[in-house]
């Protein structure tokens, strides 16, 4: 059975009604309220342990939240960047989806304000956001409390969306990185910083 961007939006819906207080679907004005609460959630699925590709081992103190997550106006962004990757991929653009992802990265890289621990939080706050808007996450009430569940059985390929859905969505992208290019520091400042490091 195929879904389309509007029963997409129609789980968007209900799950934001289980624990986040706004009914638009992260929409530009996210209250910090719900902005806290996706905030709590990538929090939960952060691990303890991360190698990156390069090989370089970042180790988690899960024990000290604060000193890792990001203040809550970065998180917002980083939500909103986000849903348009979980829009990409829903709609089937897995490149446009992934080019998202890594202008965020880049962006929020060439800052040289956060420690790995927090880029490794900001990754995994746009990683929990795209699976809970996509349909990959479930909150599921046990002793009280709601736990994250990685659901397996929703796939890509289940959901569908119009040619027209797919134009905004990869206009919105290429906005994005626009956007994103014209706030990286030139090349050369770039190679100086790394130099005086």
């Amino acid at each position: 059975m195929k879904r389309n961007m509007t029963s997409a939006r129609t789980f968007i819906g209900v799950a934001l009604a289980t624990g986040l207080s706004t009914a638009p679907a992260l929409s530009k004005e996210l209250s910090d309220k719900s902005v806290s609460v996706l905030m709590n959630y990538a929090w939960s699925i952060m691990p303890n342990k991360f190698t990156t590709p390069a090989g370089k081992v970042i180790d988690v103190d899960k024990t000290k939240m604060e000193a890792v997550i990001v203040p809550t106006d970065v998180a917002r962004q980083v939500i909103q960047v986000a849903r348009i990757t979980a829009q990409a991929q829903i709609c089937q653009l897995p490149e446009e989806a992934t080019a998202n992802y890594r202008a965020l990265m880049t962006l929020e890289n060439s800052r040289k304000k956060w420690s790995d621990q927090q880029e490794l939080y900001i990754s995994q706050l746009h990683l929990f956001t795209v699976m809970w808007l996509s349909g990959k996450v479930k909150l599921v009430e046990k002793d009280g409390d709601k736990e994250v569940v990685i659901s397996e059985n929703k796939s890509p390929s289940e959901q569908t969306c119009t040619d027209g859905e797919k134009t905004k969505i990869r206009d919105e992208i290429t906005g994005y990185l626009k956007q994103v290019t014209a706030q990286l520091p030139p090349p050369a400042a770039t190679k100086n910083a790394d130099a005086k490091k």
